[in-house]
């Protein structure tokens, strides 16, 4: 507002203060309309939000709190430095004070992972004491909530798993993005120069080092079902220098697995201590070309246990079955399996509380964090070398199956025996056992049966399907190719595949469709690798029916039930029921 005043001093002295009564009320009335808010914080700084598309404003204590995501754009290019944009509407002013310094960006390595998540990798050097209340920067200065994933072994490094904001989807090449612990205070980027995003679908993900040799788990080299390349067009490559690395030859190469002998000693860097690890790929011959890489060459690594070496061990790969965990480890715990090895992969249930209240009752489980994807088989070949020095035997059932025999309706409580003695009979030549698995479907169940699986689901399609394994790990062939749950063995040893009617597994594949929608999305098979892709339609890894989105299909609860099975309903609720004060519950109940 401007007062132009053109008469004798008193004149214009009456007219500015006519001018300032009337800006004060002016300014009242606009504080007023636009419901202004002030409170002091403990510094007494403020912030001040001015709507880019309204002339509202608002006044806060700052630092405001942290959004769900954060647009730092559309800011004019005069506005001031201590100017920050939260959305695309909203800039916020530092008054009192500037915001604080911005932090060098932390080097990270990224991955694009299936769903639009980007998978972050920190090295070790960089690892910060605090896991929690990161962000991602991305180069259009978008930013996504970073959540806590895990820490991937040898060599240690913190990882976060964020997603791709949607702007950023349409700029190509996907650019990696950088970790901040404020969307507020982003990381200097002048000059930065931001690496490509690695592609999921290309990579060497992991390594593990025998005395022998080093395994490699790579995506994209073999990517059609029984079609693999041969040893002789690839070489392993050890050094971040890729261009003058050391190279030895690929003796196997199955799915994602490949071989190689270890480099000479004197050939690389030492390892171990607090030299630099070094960095481990795989080279296309034919094709000039080397797998980008977040592996390293790392000294040999084995499972240890204090207990010893076990006859019967069990390995799955888990993500959030705490809720399943319990009963799934009492059961085969007393028919026979004397070590449980999970791989999890990314849980973020109480998974882990419930392991250690396992262990502390007295059972034997061991957790790997095994963050990839996707990746199942590959998660089998790396327990099947891992865990070779504390298992004889491994059975590979997932935590939703039991092994039942109806022989044993008969005995009044379980036997560490009914499943070892299977392996102890047979011939030195035995290298696995083959048992049939009958699908279960959701038998009217709408929730997780609070009494477990057993007791919950008890209709089932008629035929089975597929099979599980016990495996002899010093049978199986150096490839390490299992397919579904079974092993290819060294030549001179055999496969006993069992009838269905001596022994078999109940798979609860199909529950209430609260717990098949979340099996839905991360389903962990090579070859299906998004379910929502109309890829491999008619895979025994999709559900019947169900298409390529997790919406519920019509009549669900009462879909695959072509016979009512309660010989291990009935059998569990025998060994494992128990009167209670609350009425009737199985062992594993809490």
């Amino acid at each position: 507002m401007a007062c132009q005043v053109r008469t004798p001093f008193l004149y214009v002295v009456a007219s500015i203060a006519f001018c300032l009564v009337f800006y004060h009320h002016y300014l009242r009335h606009a504080i007023a309309s636009s419901s202004l808010q002030l409170s002091p914080s403990a510094t007494s700084n403020y912030v001040i939000t001015h709507t880019l598309t309204t002339p509202s404003i608002a006044v806060a204590p700052a630092p405001a709190p942290a959004p769900s995501y954060a647009i730092r754009e559309n800011l004019p290019a005069a506005a001031p430095p201590n100017y920050a944009i939260i959305d695309n509407l909203t800039a916020v002013h530092y008054v009192n004070s500037p915001p604080p310094l911005p932090p060098s960006p932390i080097s990270t390595t990224s991955i694009l992972l299936p769903g639009w998540e980007v998978f972050v990798i920190v090295p070790r050097r960089e690892n910060s004491s605090d896991p929690n209340g990161d962000f991602c920067v991305f180069e259009n200065n978008e930013v996504s909530p970073a959540k806590y994933f895990g820490r991937l072994p040898f060599p240690d490094r913190a990882t976060f798993i964020c997603p791709l904001p949607l702007h950023a989807r349409r700029r190509l090449p996907f650019k990696q993005p950088l970790l901040t612990k404020s969307p507020m205070h982003p990381p200097e980027t002048n000059g930065f120069s931001w690496p490509l995003l690695s592609q999921w679908s290309h990579l060497v993900y992991d390594s593990l080092t025998t005395n022998d040799d080093v395994v490699l788990f790579v995506k994209g080299v073999n990517i059609h079902q029984g079609t693999n390349r041969k040893p002789s067009e690839l070489r392993c490559v050890f050094g971040d220098d890729a261009s003058n690395g050391v190279r030895t030859a690929v003796t196997t190469s199955m799915q994602e697995v490949f071989r190689c002998p270890r480099p000479e000693q004197t050939a690389v860097p030492p390892v171990g201590g607090e030299a630099e690890p070094i960095k481990v790929s795989l080279e296309i011959v034919t094709e000039n070309k080397v797998v980008p890489s977040v592996a390293y060459y790392t000294p040999p690594r084995r499972l240890e246990s204090k207990k010893g070496k076990s006859l019967l061990c069990a390995n799955t790969m888990v993500n959030n079955v705490a809720k399943f965990l319990r009963e799934w480890v009492i059961y085969h715990s007393k028919i026979g399996v004397e070590k449980f090895l999970l791989y999890d992969n990314g849980s973020d249930d109480d998974l882990q509380q419930v392991v250690e209240e396992l262990v502390k009752e007295g059972f034997d489980i061991i957790t790997y964090f095994w963050a990839w994807p996707k990746t199942q088989e590959a998660g089998f070949s790396h327990a099947a070398i891992y865990a070779k020095e504390v298992c004889t035997w491994i059975i590979y059932i997932d935590v939703d199956e039991f092994v039942y025999r109806s022989s044993w309706d008969n005995l009044p409580k379980p036997s560490t025996s009914l499943l070892q003695s299977l392996l102890a009979r047979n011939s030195s030549k035995l290298g696995q056992l083959s048992i049939n698995c009958r699908e279960f479907g959701p038998s009217e169940q709408r929730v997780h049966p609070v009494m477990g699986v057993t007791q919950g689901y008890h209709c089932r399609r008629r035929h089975h399907n597929r099979h599980k394994s016990i495996v002899l790990l010093d049978a199986i062939d150096d490839s390490l190719l299992n397919v579904v749950h079974h092993f290819r063995l060294r030549r001179g040893y055999k496969t006993k595949r069992f009838v269905s009617n001596h022994i078999v597994v109940n798979h609860y594949k199909y529950q209430a469709w609260p717990e098949f929608r979340a099996k839905f999305r991360r389903r962990v098979s090579a070859y299906v690798l998004d379910w929502t892709q109309k890829l491999n339609p008619k895979s025994h890894d999709r559900a019947p029916g169900l298409g390529f989105s997790a919406v519920e299909p019509d009549g669900w609860a009462q879909k695959f039930c072509e016979v009512h099975d309660h010989g291990l309903k009935d059998l569990a609720r025998k060994w494992f029921g128990m009167e209670s004060g609350s009425g009737y519950k199985m062992a594993w109940q809490r």
